[in-house]
C-alpha cells in the first residue's frame, strides 16, 4: 500500500508537471486530453471499494519489491512475463493429470474388461450350477428348519430335564453338606414334576411319562438324602444351647412334603434335645451354672419355697428356650398342624425330666412342711403348670401331668393337715378364758387362717384359679372353729355363752374382712353374731329391769287380767313400790353406763358393745311403755298415776338416750339454804329437801352452790355447781 501511495503521489507529481507545461506551451487549456482524463479518473478511483484492485494490488507487491523509475517503466514487461511463466507452469502440471488420466482409461478400460470377462463366465457358471443352486437353496431351507427345531427341544431339554451341574449338584451330596443349590435343584425337579403334567394333556403323553418317572425317582433320591443329611445334623444338636443353621430349617420345609421323613426327623430333633435337657437339669441340681454361678440348686434343698420354685423356673425357661427351637426350625413350613406338632415334640423334650423331678417334689411334700408351706406349694405349682400350659398348649405333656400330679398332691397333704389340727382342735376343747375372749386354740387357728390367705392373695394365678379352691379352705377351717367355739361354750350361762360366741366370731370376721373372695362367709358370721347379740340385748335389758326394780311390775303388768282386779291391787304394785322403782329407773336413765351386765366389758368390738347398749335401752324403754301403759289405765285404780310416773316412754326414751340430758332450754332460779326447802316450779306447790334433790341425782358434796338449773320436760338439772365429786 506504501508502494500505491508513492506511485499515486509520483503520478500526481508527473500529471502536475505535465499540466504545467501544458500551460505554459498553450495559453488555453484541452480538459478532453486522454491522458489527463485518464490520469483524473487514476486518481480519483478510491481503492478502498475495489476489492478486485485491492488484490491485484496485493498480488502485484509480491514481485514488485522496489519502487523506481525503471521498475515502474518496466511494470508491464514484467507483469506480462510472469503471466507467461504461471501459464506455463499450469500447462506443465496438466500435462501431467492428463498423462495420470490417461493412464487410469487404460486401467478402467482393462477393468471393464476384466469384469465383462467375469460376468460371460458366472453367466456361463450359473448355466452350469443352476441345479447345485436349487439344492443348496433346499438345503439352506433345511437347515433353518432344523435349527429352529433345535432351538425347540433345546426349550424342551431347559424346560423338562435338568442341567448338568443340577444333576451333579444333587448326586454329589450323598456324603458332603447340603447347600442351596441342592434345594433350588430340588425345587426344580419339584416344578419339572408338576410342569410335565400338561404334556399328558396332548399327544405327547409318552415323553410326559417318561419325564415324570424320571423326576419322580429324582426326588425320592434327594428326599432320601436330605433326611439322612437332616437326621445327623440334628443328633448333633445335643448343646444346652443351640442354633438353628437356615439350611436345616430349609430342609424341614423341603421335607414337609413327605409326611412321614418329615415326622421321622422332627422325632430325631426331640430325641436329641430331650438328651440335652435332662443332662442340664441334671447338672442345674447338682453343679450350677458355669462358674458356679448360679449355684445349684440342690444347696438351697433346705429351703421347700425356693427348691421347688427353682426347679419350676429352671424347666419353664427350658420348655420356652425348646419352643423357640422349634419355631426356628419350623418357620419355613407350612403345613397344616404344624403347631400341635411342636407341642408333641416339646412335650417329648420335657418328659425326661419329668422323673427327678417328681422324685424330688415328693421328698419336699411328704415332709410335711406345714400348712402354709404346702398350700403355698400348691399354689406354686399350680401357677407354673399354668405358665407352662401356655407354652406347651394343650397337648397331653408328660411335664403338665407331673406338674399337676404333684399339685394335687401337695393341695391333698395341705388339706389333710388342715383335717388333722381341726380333729386335734376337737379332740381337746379348750375351755373358754375367764375374760371370755378367744382360746388360744382359736387365735393360733386364725393365725394359720391369716397366713394361708395371705399366701393365696399373694399367688400370682389367675383370678378365676384361685378363686376355686377358697371356699373349700375356708370350709376346712372355719367350720372346725365355728364347731369348736359352740362345744367349748356349752357349758356356760347364756350371757357368758353370748359374749364368748361374739368375741369368737368376731375375731373370726376381723380375720376375713382382709382377703378377698370371704363375702359369703362374713355374711354368715354376721348372721351369727346378730343372733347372738339378740340374746345379750335381751340379757342387758332383763339385767337393768332387775336392778332398777322394773322387772316384777313388768311381768305383773304383761300377766295381768281383769279377773284380777286392779293392778294397784295386786302385791308390790301399790304406789310406793313403784315410786321406789321409778327412783332406781330415773338414776338409770341419768347415766344408763352405770347399768350394764360384766359380760358386757368383755366384748372385743366398741361398735357391738355401744349397739347392745342402745337396742337394750331402747327394749328397756319399751318394757316401761307397758309399765306406763298400764299405770295410767283408770281400771287400774293409780289415783297419782302422774306423779309415780312423771315421764312418758318417749321422755324416758330421749333421756335415756341423753337427747334430753344436753338440751339446753330456759334457766329455772331456785333459791334455798341449808338446810332448806325448794320449790319445784313444775310439780306445783310442794316441798323437797335438798338432800332428797342430792340423793336423787346421786350428788355427793360438802359444798354446793346451784346458781341455776335447766328446765327440761319437767326435770331439773344441775347448771352451773362447785364442789362436785
Amino acid at each position: 500500500m506504501l508502494m500505491m501511495a508513492e506511485t499515486k503521489e509520483e503520478l500526481s507529481i508527473d500529471a502536475s508537471n505535465l499540466h504545467t507545461s501544458n500551460s505554459s506551451g498553450n495559453a488555453s487549456s484541452q480538459p478532453n486530453n486522454p491522458l489527463s482524463r485518464k490520469l483524473n479518473k487514476i486518481l480519483g478511483t478510491r481503492l478502498d471499494n475495489d476489492k478486485e484492485m485491492l488484490e491485484a494490488l496485493k498480488s502485484l507487491s509480491v514481485f514488485f519489491t522496489e519502487n523506481s523509475l525503471r521498475t515502474r517503466r518496466n511494470l508491464r514487461g514484467d507483469i506480462e512475463r510472469r503471466s507467461l511463466s504461471i501459464n506455463e507452469e499450469f500447462v506443465r502440471i496438466f500435462k501431467e493429470v492428463k498423462e495420470e488420466l490417461e493412464s487410469v482409461h487404460e486401467d478402467v478400460q482393462a477393468m471393464s474388461s476384466c469384469c465383462e470377462e467375469m460376468t460371460n463366465r458366472l453367466k456361463a457358471a450359473k448355466e452350469q450350477t443352476q441345479d447345485l443352486i436349487v439344492k443348496t437353496n433346499k438345503l439352506q431351507g433345511e437347515n433353518q428348519r432344523l435349527e429352529v427345531r433345535a432351538q425347540v427341544a433345546q426349550a424342551f431339554l431347559s424346560k423338562f430335564q435338568l442341567s448338568a451341574t443340577e444333576m451333579a449338584t444333587l448326586r454329589s451330596t450323598r456324603d458332603g453338606p447340603i447347600t442351596e443349590d441342592f434345594f433350588r435343584a430340588l425345587n426344580r425337579v419339584k416344578n419339572i414334576h408338576e410342569d410335565v403334567k400338561v404334556l399328558l394333556r396332548t399327544n405327547q403323553q409318552t415323553a410326559g411319562l417318561e419325564i415324570m418317572e424320571q423326576m419322580a425317582v429324582l426326588q425320592e433320591t434327594a428326599y432320601e438324602q436330605l433326611y439322612r443329611w437332616a437326621q445327623n445334623d440334628c443328633r448333633g444338636l445335643t448343646q444346652e444351647t443351640c442354633d438353628i443353621p437356615p439350611v436345616l430349617s430349609q430342609a424341614m420345609e423341603s421335607l414337609q412334603d413327605r409326611p412321614v421323613l418329615y415326622k421321622y426327623t422332627l422325632d430325631e430333633f426331640g430325641t436329641a434335645r430331650r438328651s440335652a435337657v435332662v443332662r442340664g437339669f441334671i447338672d442345674a441340681l447338682t453343679r450350677g451354672g458355669p462358674g458356679g454361678t448360679p449355684r445349684p440348686i440342690e444347696m438351697h434343698s433346705h429351703d421347700p419355697m425356693r427348691y421347688v420354685g427353682d426347679m419350676l423356673a429352671w424347666l419353664h425357661q427350658a420348655t420356652a428356650s425348646e419352643k423357640e427351637h422349634l419355631e426356628a426350625l419350623l418357620k419355613q413350613v407350612t403345613v397344616q398342624g404344624v403347631e400341635e406338632n411342636m407341642q408333641e415334640v416339646v412335650g417329648h423334650i420335657t418328659e425326661g425330666v419329668c422323673r427327678p423331678l417328681k422324685v424330688r417334689i415328693e421328698q419336699v411334700i411328704i415332709a410335711e412342711p406345714g400348712a402354709v408351706l404346702l398350700y403355698k406349694l400348691s399354689n406354686l405349682l399350680k401357677f407354673y403348670h399354668h405358665t407352662i400350659s401356655g407354652i406347651m398348649g394343650t397337648s397331653v405333656s408328660s411335664l403338665l401331668m407331673t406338674s399337676d400330679e404333684m399339685h394335687m398332691l401337695s393341695k391333698k397333704m395341705f388339706f389333710n393337715s388342715l383335717s388333722l389340727h381341726a380333729s386335734r382342735l376337737m379332740d381337746k376343747v379348750e375351755l373358754p378364758p375367764p375374760d371370755l375372749g378367744p382360746t388360744a386354740s382359736l387365735t393360733q387357728t386364725l393365725s394359720l387362717l391369716r397366713e394361708v390367705l395371705a399366701s393365696h392373695d399373694s399367688s400370682v394365678l389367675p383370678l378365676d384359679a384361685r378363686q376355686a379352691d377358697f371356699a373349700q379352705v375356708l370350709s376346712c377351717i372355719l367350720d372346725p372353729l365355728l364347731q369348736l367355739c359352740t362345744v367349748s361354750a356349752s357349758n356356760l350361762g347364756t350371757a357368758d355363752m353370748a359374749t364368748y360366741m361374739v368375741n369368737s366370731l368376731y375375731m373370726m370376721k376381723t380375720t376375713l374382712a382382709l382377703f378377698e373372695f370371704t363375702d359369703k362367709r362374713l355374711e354368715m358370721l354376721e348372721f351369727q353374731i346378730e343372733a347372738h347379740l339378740d340374746t345379750l340385748i335381751n340379757e342387758q335389758a332383763s339385767f337393768v329391769l332387775t336392778r332398777t326394780g322394773l322387772s316384777h311390775i313388768y311381768s305383773c303388768v304383761l300377766q295381768h287380767t281383769a279377773e284380777q282386779g286392779p293392778l294397784a291391787n295386786l302385791p308390790g304394785m301399790d304406789s310406793t313400790s313403784l315410786k321406789i322403782a321409778m327412783v332406781q329407773f330415773d338414776r338409770y336413765l341419768a347415766s344408763p353406763d352405770t347399768l350394764v351386765m360384766p359380760q358386757l366389758n368383755f366384748l372385743l368390738s366398741a361398735a357391738i358393745k355401744e349397739q347392745i347398749f342402745k337396742q337394750s335401752t331402747e327394749l328397756v324403754c319399751r318394757a316401761y311403755g307397758e309399765v306406763y301403759k298400764g299405770v295410767t289405765n283408770p281400771t287400774n285404780a293409780y289415783k297419782d298415776a302422774e306423779s309415780v310416773l312423771h315421764r312418758t316412754p318417749q321422755q324416758a326414751l330421749l333421756f335415756a338416750r341423753g337427747e334430753e340430758r344436753t338440751a339446753h332450754t330456759e334457766k329455772k332460779k331456785i333459791c334455798f339454804s341449808f338446810p332448806c326447802e325448794w320449790r319445784s316450779p313444775l310439780a306445783g306447790p310442794g316441798k323437797q329437801t335438798i338432800d332428797h334433790f342430792i340423793a336423787t341425782y346421786r350428788f355427793t358434796c360438802s359444798e354446793i352452790y346451784i346458781q341455776s338449773f335447766h328446765y327440761i320436760h319437767g326435770g331439773f338439772f344441775v347448771h352451773h355447781h362447785r364442789g362436785l365429786i
